[in-house]
């Protein structure tokens, strides 16, 4: 045995398989223009009852749409979920990898896995995408966390390609190439205080604004039916916020705009 560690179970027996094995050779490395789907942007916000994670649904090849409808965010665990900016391959294969070892650990030690200890293995997972990251195929991810039986029950962290971890204590952050816009969006009219349905309001908001100055980040497609994906963590647990609620907050943050459209 290996002890719990996912890593350590894929270095034992199929090491071909851990990022850091990519070719470091320069000849070997990807050519400059080969274009690759990456994926923005992502927001999280604290609510009333815990958090919100919430990402725009587009890919980006070059100046290309590579994909309208990409899932950027996803629950880990009862406590926790995670989303990701950079390279779509790598990011799904990271925020897999993380799951499993967080359910691998919880079978092994027969206990769950604390927030602070997700944090820092997901830190180790980024780390070792890092001879990718150093090929042009950054990705990175964005935790949130809460457990009402943790006297600090919030967890918000965003990573740089090293694995190196900032918590966010203002109660919301961006990453992305949207990130700014939606960060300024956020400044505003972020309220750690509101209800589900402001949670809801804020998010849609963020993400509109991130479109409308980021070309890489995608707007609501009513046509398609195609909105944000938003996920809340609570005392509760985890859940996905159906896509009929995200409509309705989608199409009535739509109607405010049309009597203001500058702003």
């Amino acid at each position: 045995m290996t002890g719990p560690s996912f890593l350590e179970q894929l270095r034992a027996h199929a090491p071909e398989l851990l990022p850091s094995h990519l070719p470091r050779d320069p000849a070997q490395r990807v050519p400059a223009d080969l274009d690759v789907p990456h994926g923005t942007t992502i927001i999280a916000l604290t609510w009333a009852d815990g958090v919100l994670l919430a990402g725009d649904r587009r890919a980006t090849s070059g100046n290309l749409i590579a994909q309208k409808d990409l899932v950027k965010v996803v629950g880990i665990d009862d406590t926790s979920a995670a989303g990701f900016a950079g390279s779509v391959g790598h990011a799904l294969q990271m925020l897999k990898m993380f799951a499993a070892e967080v359910e691998q650990y919880e079978k092994v030690e027969g206990a769950p896995i604390s927030q602070d200890g997700k944090v820092r293995r997901l830190s180790s997972i980024v780390r070792e995408n890092l001879g990718a990251a150093m090929q042009g195929f950054v990705a990175l991810p964005l935790f949130v966390g809460y457990d009402p039986t943790d006297p600090d029950p919030v967890r918000i962290v965003t990573y740089d390609p090293t694995g190196s971890i900032k918590r966010a204590r203002s109660g919301y952050v961006g990453i992305g190439s949207g990130s700014q816009f939606a960060e300024a969006s956020l400044k505003k009219r972020h309220d750690p205080g509101v209800d589900r349905a402001g949670a809801i309001a804020l998010a849609v908001n963020a993400l509109w604004d991130a479109a409308d100055d980021d070309t890489a980040t995608a707007g609501p497609d009513l046509t398609r039916a195609i909105f944000p994906n938003l996920i809340t963590v609570t005392a509760d647990g985890v859940e996905e916020i159906g896509v009929d609620e995200v409509r309705t907050a989608t199409e009535r943050m739509l109607a405010e705009r049309a009597e203001r459209p500058g702003s």
